[in-house]
């Protein structure tokens, strides 16, 4: 089964109603930057609904890049093409309702031209006409279309583990709740000793609250049991959709509800198939958390609480590493890893980087191997690691990053735990690390494209062995 991804870009005019009467108000200008995403190829005779995400601006009142929406391609059905789309205009939560009516008599006009009507609390609050660009628009339109193929999300979450000696395998979850600051960490973790005996499970779970000490707790290490699906150890599971678990005074129900597809910090190949000494990747890039979670001194009552989820196949942990999750909000993310090998001959080499940025639907660097090898070897990006301050910083031919991330030694905890070859490891991590984030555009000079600053709610780590 395969599904149908598409970006559209629409230009054109709305007038806004005050109070009875639109007469007088002037035309302000509208343009959609939209991405449709279904999970079924589209049929003439048949209605195929799309999730829409995107960019809306209109002159002088909006600008959201968090607009979202359904798409409903029904060609023959019902003979018509719909769009519902929601967004804010300052201050103000819209809906752009319309719809094109596909006609044999006029196909080109009837298939280009959107007439639709804005919505505020039910009421009409303006009228408009948007066109699809013919002439510039058509041919990126046209070779834009995508038909992925369709993945169950929970593949990305059934252990990868094929029995074989000196391995690790890592299910993580971190978010951050909205109402108190509070950072949460919850890790699960495979181990298959390099002697051939008998694999562990274990982990541990830690709250962050930004005042006040860090908590945590551990569990296991017990048999490994081969959950069919994720993680399930000492009344510990981490499953598609729900991580649940009860560990010393700790305890945690949390429904997952994934926001955005995959992410690949490394090379999507490198997690098919287990040829480096580690691969990353986050099975939805961004996710929302609701539920309970405890610590022994007060329970949090979680609701759409932003993080992610994340899976770590390989050989052991790095030499040294850094680490980084920040969820730069109206759907942007920003995940990085870089790490210096523990392999002779690349052990002495600076660290490797992967830097993957999801903004406005679009990811950069395109492939996950840029920013780690760079092109022809050139323009490899670099990590400078430490603490409490660690950087990156890179650039591609128009685009250039700097990031700076800093984990406070009160936010920060350190954790010891052993590899498969018995050698011990430590990672220091925070849940409420500061982070800030530039990324400039090349036009006849630098100039500032996208700026983050992260208070309190960047997920950061640096570990050793």
């Amino acid at each position: 089964m395969r599904g149908t991804a598409f970006r559209e870009t629409m230009l054109g005019t709305v007038r806004l109603v005050t109070g009875e009467q639109d007469t007088g108000v002037p035309l302000r200008r509208i343009r959609l930057d939209l991405r449709a995403e279904a999970d079924r190829v589209p049929r003439p005779h048949g209605t195929t609904r799309a999730r829409l995400t995107g960019r809306v601006r209109i002159t002088g009142l909006a600008d959201d890049p968090g607009a979202t929406g359904e798409l409903e391609i029904s060609l023959l059905a019902r003979r018509r093409i719909r769009y519902r789309l929601s967004f804010t205009a300052d201050g103000r939560a819209l809906t752009l309702d319309g719809w094109k009516s596909p006609t044999a008599r006029h196909p080109v006009r009837s298939m280009t031209v959107l007439p639709f009507t804005l919505y505020e609390d039910g009421a009409q609050a303006g009228r408009g006409t948007l066109r699809f660009p013919l002439a510039s628009g058509l041919v990126p339109f046209l070779l834009g279309f995508r038909f992925p193929a369709r993945r169950d999300p929970a593949a990305h979450l059934a252990p990868r583990w094929d029995g074989g000696p000196g391995r690790t395998e890592v299910w993580y979850t971190t978010l951050t709740d909205p109402a108190t600051g509070t950072g949460i960490w919850l890790h699960h973790e495979l181990v298959a000793p390099t002697d051939g005996s008998e694999p562990r499970a274990h982990g541990w779970a830690a709250s962050f609250p930004p005042e006040g000490k860090v908590r945590h707790v551990r569990f296991g290490p017990e048999p490994w049991s081969a959950p069919a699906h994720g993680f399930q150890a000492d009344g510990v599971t981490a499953g598609p959709g729900r991580l649940t678990g009860r560990a010393g005074d700790f305890s945690w129900d949390l429904v997952e509800r994934p926001c955005s597809g995959p992410l690949f910090t490394f090379p999507r190949w490198s997690w098919r198939h287990p040829l480096l000494p580690a691969a990353h990747m986050l099975p939805a890039a961004r996710a929302t958390y609701d539920g309970t979670f405890g610590d022994g001194e007060r329970t949090l009552i979680l609701r759409a609480a932003p993080g992610a989820s994340a899976r770590v196949n390989g050989r052991g942990n790095a030499r040294r590493w850094a680490w980084l999750h920040a969820d730069l909000g109206d759907g942007g993310v920003l995940e990085i890893v870089a790490a210096v090998s523990t392999r002779p001959g690349l052990r002495r080499l600076p660290p490797l980087v992967f830097l993957r940025l999801r903004h406005r639907g679009r990811t950069w660097p395109r492939r996950a191997e840029r920013s780690a090898v760079g092109l022809l070897g050139v323009g490899r990006f670099r990590a400078r690691i430490g603490l409490p301050t660690w950087t990156v910083t890179g650039r591609t031919l128009l685009r250039r990053i700097r990031v700076e991330v800093t984990q406070p030694a009160e936010r920060t905890l350190a954790l010891d735990y052993h590899d498969p070859d018995g050698a011990p490891a430590v990672c220091r991590n925070s849940e409420t690390a500061d982070a800030r984030i530039r990324v400039e555009r090349w036009w006849g000079r630098w100039r500032t494209e996208a700026h983050w600053t992260l208070d309190g709610t960047a997920h950061a780590e640096v570990g050793e062995r």
